[in-house]
């Protein structure tokens, strides 16, 4: 068999655990090809715009969605955001308020992007932008959603981590994908690449379909809350996609990290991890940091203990997706 040309020299060439795996990836892909091509793609009235991504796990869709959301409020929108809520209690549809709700109920990604727009939980995403709508939405962000067919979609923008790329190509169980990329690709509008410069153009050379699409580059930077990072000590922790980004960029900023701890996305802060982790600070004269996201997870009688870094997300041009907004009707109102 002929391999594919992401395989050839690239240290993500499928193993043999993985090549004995495909027929059930096959399997699966196919499986989410017929589920996506039934339907039912419910329309509603207002522009439904959705940041999904081809991988399992994190790619950077919450900053994504929150630098959409801004730039719609700047052009004179008031966006909602739907959410499924991973890994919260609350079946939806839920108004997320940000001083009321914990993440446990509606997960810490929609506690997050609450702080910045209106925001609704729902398992059930098209009954989530009908009550977005009715509550004064005139456009929808689907955080996720990219492989569910109960909502139409008329904006796809596919958010891939420029490291990670899509991996070995190949769909969960052989690799760590949803769905073929050839698929996903055909659906998607917009591919936003996140990383740096040199990575963000290697996962585009090694992946020729993403230049047949509009791709926009952007880059993670952190803000300037004023925090003195260099020459200090610091516990660093994170649950996210890839921790060690988080890890990359304190060190960038000078942070002297005497330990890091790798969670699982969305893992769970249990006090027995907080306290040991604290003691590990204690006892190395290190101060406690994390993400943005992580620290919705943190208990509020824990919150003043843990330093937390924002990170935004910067890009390179806005044109491409300014031109997709425009086509689908989202263009700056006159003042």
């Amino acid at each position: 068999m002929q391999e594919p040309l992401f395989w050839m020299n690239s240290p993500n060439r499928p193993g043999v655990f993985a090549r004995l795996l495909t027929p059930l990836a096959v399997v699966a892909g196919r499986l989410t090809k017929r589920r996506l091509a039934q339907g039912p793609w419910h329309r509603i009235g207002v522009p439904v715009i959705c940041v999904g991504n081809i991988n399992i796990g994190g790619t950077g869709k919450t900053p994504t969605v929150i630098a959409l959301a801004m730039r719609l409020k700047d052009m004179g929108y008031s966006p909602h955001v739907v959410s499924r809520g991973y890994g919260g209690s609350l079946e939806g549809p839920v108004r997320v308020r940000e001083r009321t709700h914990k993440a446990a109920q509606v997960g810490d990604e929609p506690l997050l992007i609450s702080a910045f727009c209106e925001t609704w939980v729902s398992k059930d995403r098209h009954a989530g932008a009908l009550e977005a709508q009715k509550a004064g939405a005139d456009v929808i962000l689907l955080d996720d959603g990219f492989q569910n067919p109960t909502l139409a979609k008329d904006l796809s923008i596919v958010v891939v981590d420029a490291v990670s790329g899509f991996g070995n190509g190949m769909v969960f169980p052989a690799g760590g994908l949803r769905e073929t990329p050839k698929d996903g690709l055909a659906r998607a509008d917009i591919v936003l690449v996140i990383g740096h410069p040199k990575a963000r153009n290697q996962f585009v050379a090694l992946w020729p379909d993403v230049g047949m699409l509009p791709v926009v580059h952007a880059e993670l930077k952190p803000l300037d809350t004023g925090m003195e990072w260099k020459g200090h000590k610091f516990l660093a922790f994170a649950g996210i996609g890839r921790p060690e980004k988080f890890f990359a960029t304190l060190r960038g900023l000078g942070a002297d990290l005497i330990q890091t701890e790798a969670l699982s996305d969305h893992q769970p802060l249990t006090r027995r991890l907080l306290n040991r982790m604290e003691a590990d600070a204690f006892f190395n004269g290190a101060q406690m940091v994390t993400t943005e996201k992580d620290a919705t997870r943190v208990p509020e009688d824990f919150k003043l203990k843990v330093l937390t870094l924002p990170v935004r997300l910067q890009l390179e041009d806005w044109a491409p997706i300014d031109d997709a907004l425009a086509g689908v009707g989202l263009i700056p109102k006159s003042a």
